[in-house]
């Protein structure tokens, strides 16, 4: 069951490897680009088996970089239940009512959110603003419902996070025990897809070994980058993945 064709390596190494990237220096984020690359060179349903053990793999590299001093404890107080509550939603919308419609509308709030952002000029300074509650069970509960039907739990996430005007690093901190929380459970109905497809597992396998060092580059360029560029680049990502994530269920409908 070793894959033999060298496209597959090539694709799937280097989507891999920036995906790891991603998870060192913001936190995640770039997870929502995993399943569309390798659909490249793998049915999707396969791309999406083989890229929940490797995020899962890269929450384990990520504890080392970003610790639990890290986190925004206060938030992950409301984010968490409500992440697992969202996970549940995705799984009961997902079977009895049509999903695209609240991933549509996920999406379309962040991208005005993060467009927002930019047209304001940029604005570097980052002030705290206290914990909301409300907030944060919203943006908890998106996080766990697109994380199901989609794969993208980032734009809601971040969308909160940064809104909270965090410093960078409990910023991605609090990002990855959060989406350590989600891959974790999300691993047990994957565990039962890749039973039946074990040809997945081995494709999983050989895709690892690039994990270790795409976050290890990620939190060098995390801790080299100044505040102000580097919640640049988390805006531009939010945007990209929210622009994402409004196309795909669009185009669902089509």
């Amino acid at each position: 069951m070793l894959p033999t064709d060298p496209t597959f390596y090539l694709v799937g190494l280097t989507t891999i490897f920036i995906v790891s990237v991603g998870k060192g220096a913001f936190g995640g984020g770039l997870a929502i680009l995993g399943v569309p690359l390798l659909s490249l060179v793998l049915p999707p349903l396969d791309a999406a088996i083989v890229v929940a053990p490797l995020v899962a793999f890269m929450d384990f590299f990520a504890f080392g970089s970003f610790g639990r001093s890290s986190w925004s404890k206060p938030d992950l107080v409301w984010l968490a239940p409500a992440l697992l509550f969202g996970i549940a939603l995705g799984y009961i919308f997902f079977v009895y009512v049509d999903p695209r419609v609240v991933a549509a509308g996920i999406g379309a709030i962040t991208v005005i959110f993060a467009l927002d952002w930019f047209l304001r000029g940029r604005k570097s300074e980052h002030k705290e603003r206290p914990v909301s509650p409300v907030l944060a069970l919203v943006a908890g509960t998106a996080t766990g419902f697109t994380t199901f039907v989609a794969h993208a739990g980032g734009p809601p996430m971040s969308a909160y996070l940064l809104y909270r005007g965090l410093n960078k690093t409990v910023y991605a901190g609090t990002a990855v025990a959060l989406f350590a929380l989600g891959n974790v459970v999300k691993l047990v109905p994957y565990s039962a897809l890749a039973l039946a497809k074990p040809e997945t597992l081995v494709q999983a396998l050989v895709l690892a070994p690039v994990v270790p060092f795409g976050v290890w580059l990620g939190k060098y360029i995390h801790d080299r980058l100044d505040q102000a560029r580097l919640f640049f680049w988390c805006y531009a990502i939010l945007l990209l993945a929210a622009v994402k994530l409004l196309y795909d269920a669009l185009r669902s409908f089509i």
